[in-house]
């Protein structure tokens, strides 16, 4: 089975009409003005060298809106967390030692936790190879041939 490809090349490649190779609809995203956000100035240093490095590409795919300014945030101090938590544990290790014993860095958990987080964030932008794959879905149009396979 092939990936799914994003809604432009599904166009590109379709029949027409707004339909993809198969003769199936391809859903169209809200018709927002697509303008990037303005960067917070409230912005950790890190957290603005992401904002800097990832909007030129989701503004190339008009993916972004001013409204999308808390989230493209959030993601973004994220990454400076997990960043600063991995570098605090390659620094002083995974372990530290307590009156109990040895325990694991409490950077550890910090860098999981973030790491979990922003692969949540970047869901929302298609900043992984499975989140841009899942941009382009079509919903179900409620046509009983759209997928023989269903059932």
């Amino acid at each position: 089975m092939g990936a799914q490809q994003p809604a432009a090349l599904q166009l590109l490649k379709g029949r027409g009409n707004g339909t993809d190779s198969g003769g199936r609809k391809v859903k169209e995203p809200p018709n927002f003005k697509r303008v990037p956000p303005t960067a917070p100035d409230w912005l950790s240093a890190e957290a603005a060298a992401e904002w800097a490095r990832v909007v030129p590409g989701l503004q190339r795919l008009d993916l972004l809106k001013e409204e999308d300014r808390a989230v493209l945030a959030a993601y973004c101090e994220t990454w400076s967390t997990y960043v600063v938590a991995v570098r605090l544990v390659a620094t002083e290790g995974l372990t530290i030692e307590a009156k109990q014993g040895m325990l694991p860095h409490p950077a550890v958990g910090i860098a999981r936790s973030a790491g979990r987080e922003l692969r949540a964030f970047a869901g929302q932008f298609g900043l992984s190879p499975v989140a841009e794959m899942a941009l382009g879905q079509v919903g179900d149009d409620g046509a009983e041939d759209s997928n023989p396979f269903s059932g």
